[in-house]
């Protein structure tokens, strides 16, 4: 059955029927991240949206949505092309619940692919970015296992990508079971360049034919 587009959806891609790029950013917020990570973190955000802003066919054709997850998971951010998005303030309080964060993200993503789809618009495999300091907590081993089965399907089938970065002592043993590519150590709190990294790859797949393979910049922002 086909779902009938809202009249938002079709003004939105009326005015902009660029193919997407969606990007999802998944970020840790437990209070192991409160004080100068997190401080970090906002300001990386805002780097990461002056620099798409920078590319003016990334700015129509990459969409940011952000995610933050601690003892909650919400949407703090939903898909918006880097004009219309505002960095958000985050703040750090909780636990940290990795599994429901990665099941909503990969919702999330059904959902706007659902939409493009009906308003005709291609896109690109979507990402999910996710940034975490710390191993799950307060969440069931049948959960997790349910969250890393269901990643390591949709990358099989290539409707997604998984990247995982392990802040300050992250168990990145433990984040590799939600993805199939090595997750790596951000060196020191280097967020501001991270995320620069993250939108020159968004920028390159941008600029890419749809399906094509990208190679991404090397990450001098991380280490194995």
């Amino acid at each position: 059955m086909t779902e009938t587009p809202r009249l938002d959806e079709l003004v939105e891609f009326a005015v902009n029927p660029e193919p997407r790029c969606p990007c999802v950013l998944l970020l840790d917020t437990s209070s192991s991240m409160a004080g100068e990570p997190i401080a970090e973190l906002n300001r990386g955000l805002i780097a990461f949206r002056d620099a798409l802003l920078q590319d003016a066919l990334a700015a129509r054709r990459v969409e940011v949505a952000i995610i933050a997850f601690d003892s909650r998971v919400r949407i703090v951010q939903d898909f918006v092309t880097p004009d219309r998005f505002e960095p958000p303030t985050l703040e750090a309080a909780g636990l940290t619940h990795t599994a429901a964060a990665l099941q909503i993200a990969l919702d999330t993503l059904h959902a706007r692919k659902t939409q493009y789809r009906a308003n005709g618009i291609a896109y690109y495999r979507p990402w999910i970015f996710m940034i975490t300091d710390g191993a799950p907590q307060g969440e069931s081993e049948p959960a997790l296992a349910q969250a890393a089965k269901r990643v390591q399907e949709e990358e099989a089938a290539q409707h997604v990508s998984v990247f995982a970065v392990g802040v300050e002592g992250a168990d990145t043993a433990e984040l590799a079971r939600f993805t199939p590519r090595t997750p790596l150590h951000l060196n020191g709190l280097n967020f501001s360049e991270l995320f620069l990294w993250l939108s020159a790859s968004m920028q390159a797949v941008s600029r890419s034919q749809l399906g094509a393979q990208v190679a991404l910049p090397p990450p001098g922002w991380g280490t194995v």
